[in-house]
């Protein structure tokens, strides 16, 4: 069960619409396991946008986002051409970390959830703390 935020001035979720691409199905035509970590990669972009920010200025800012940990529930599959909703919601930032929550769903139906750990790194991967900018 995903933990709800309280509310802050901040957006701390988008929802993302997802189709299931044919070159994302195995033989039988339901979504791979390894396509689920790129449509979550893809969400957290779309809420850092949302929030104001970009990968592409952070890094060349010296701060780039390493996953350290992902745990992903599979609960039913997702089929090709499949449209589906993926929501993020971005956790209280902590020290060097940046937590998420994601749940996909087909219609109202459940399909997987997920959570992440990211940490900051420089460019030669010291651990460095959340930029100013993505704190709440």
């Amino acid at each position: 069960m995903m933990n709800e935020q309280a509310p802050t001035d901040r957006l701390d979720r988008v929802i993302v619409p997802i189709r299931v691409r044919y070159a994302e199905c195995d033989p039988m035509q339901i979504a791979h396991h390894a396509s689920y970590p790129v449509w979550m990669e893809i969400a957290r972009t779309e809420l850092l946008r949302a929030q104001g920010a970009n990968y592409r200025d952070c890094e060349a800012s010296g701060v780039f986002f390493a996953v350290a940990r992902m745990n992903i529930r599979y609960k039913r599959p997702a089929r090709y051409d499949d449209e589906l909703d993926l929501e993020v919601i971005g956790l209280p930032c902590e020290g060097v970390k940046v937590e998420h929550r994601y749940r996909l769903k087909r219609g109202k139906e459940l399909l997987m959830t997920a959570d992440t750990t990211i940490v900051c790194i420089t460019g030669e991967g010291k651990a460095v703390p959340v930029p100013e900018g993505l704190l709440p």
